[in-house]
């Protein structure tokens, strides 16, 4: 399961997406994953495939936080137990459970583990444990593979050119000047500080492993934050959430000028992006590269040697 994305902590959606009786479906790595909360308002998450014949648990009804199956009634709880086998009061119920996955909600974030024995709790950015912020998030789906997605988020060299009319305009001044990206490994996964001259401040975005990137846009004396999550659908899908994080104009009112503007952003780099060959990025040989490609081979390097080929195994 979860192949080539298995055994991580990602931010899987916004705690307000999930509301008390919806049953929320979304796919990763290839797996249909349903969300809901149980009958306490706790967040639960299971394969969204019922054991008995695999249909779409997304497809039934939630009452008290009890998912009921669309196909033969299968009842389950936020655990994967099954609770009620209708017509079989002799069913031996503890053998035929759905699949539950780890999940936690913190700091108004969703966190989906794509494995089933998480050695450690999910480690947000600091961003989100303020207090003072409000977060805005919406989400798209690209025809390519997320590699190519995560990488776009973490380059610079681009922005003049996909980006001229909106973010890239105030670097295209500066096309003649060398341009220096560094990448310091962090816990977290990496910093990338980058320099045009000696005349431009230096910009600062972080690679969150395994799938997110933060960028620091903060405006003088306050908190303006963009975390990208990168998430593959399948091998040849990827879901980019976008989730704006800010501590002035709070006005909920705000929060659709806040999407529009991304929106504009993310549609520019959608239509580059698509058209990749290959679809999944590959080892670095197989493309030409030069020095300002130092973070995104780095990332490179990471998914080849930690996540491609890596699958999560389900208890028995």
């Amino acid at each position: 399961m979860f192949d080539g994305f298995a055994n991580l902590w990602i931010i899987a959606a916004q705690g307000s997406d999930i509301a008390p009786g919806a049953l929320v479906s979304l796919k990763v790595a290839g797996e249909r994953i349903l969300l809901f909360r149980n009958a306490d308002g706790t967040i639960a998450a299971l394969i969204d495939k019922c054991p008995h014949r695999g249909v779409a648990l997304s497809l039934g009804k939630l009452r008290d936080g009890i998912v009921e199956c669309p196909f033969h009634g299968w009842r389950f709880d936020g655990t994967g137990r099954a609770c009620h086998i209708p017509w079989n009061p002799d069913a031996k119920t503890e053998r035929l459970g759905a699949t539950a996955l780890p999940i936690r909600e913190t700091h108004g974030l969703v966190w989906l583990y794509t494995g089933f024995d998480p050695a450690i709790e999910p480690q947000p950015s600091e961003t989100l444990t303020r207090d003072d912020v409000v977060i805005c998030g919406q989400s798209v789906s690209w025809h390519v593979h997320w590699t190519r997605v995560m990488e776009n988020m973490l380059d610079s060299p681009h922005l003049p050119f996909v980006h001229k009319s909106t973010i890239g305009r105030f670097l295209a001044p500066y096309l003649d000047r060398r341009m220096d990206l560094s990448w310091t490994p962090q816990p977290y996964g990496a910093q990338i500080i980058g320099r045009v001259g000696n005349d431009r401040p230096p910009s600062r975005l972080d690679y969150r492993f395994p799938n997110a990137m933060e960028l620091f846009i903060d405006p003088p004396g306050r908190i303006m934050r963009m975390i990208a999550v990168c998430t593959p659908e399948d091998g040849e899908r990827t879901r980019l959430t976008i989730y704006t994080i800010r501590n002035f104009a709070r006005a909920r009112l705000l929060d659709p000028f806040f999407r529009w503007s991304n929106s504009r952003i993310a549609r520019e780099d959608k239509a580059v992006l698509e058209t990749s060959l290959p679809s999944e990025v590959p080892p670095a040989a197989h493309e030409k590269s030069v020095r300002t490609d130092a973070p995104t081979l780095a990332f490179r390097r990471i998914y080849l040697e930690q996540l491609k080929g890596s699958r999560a195994v389900p208890p028995r």
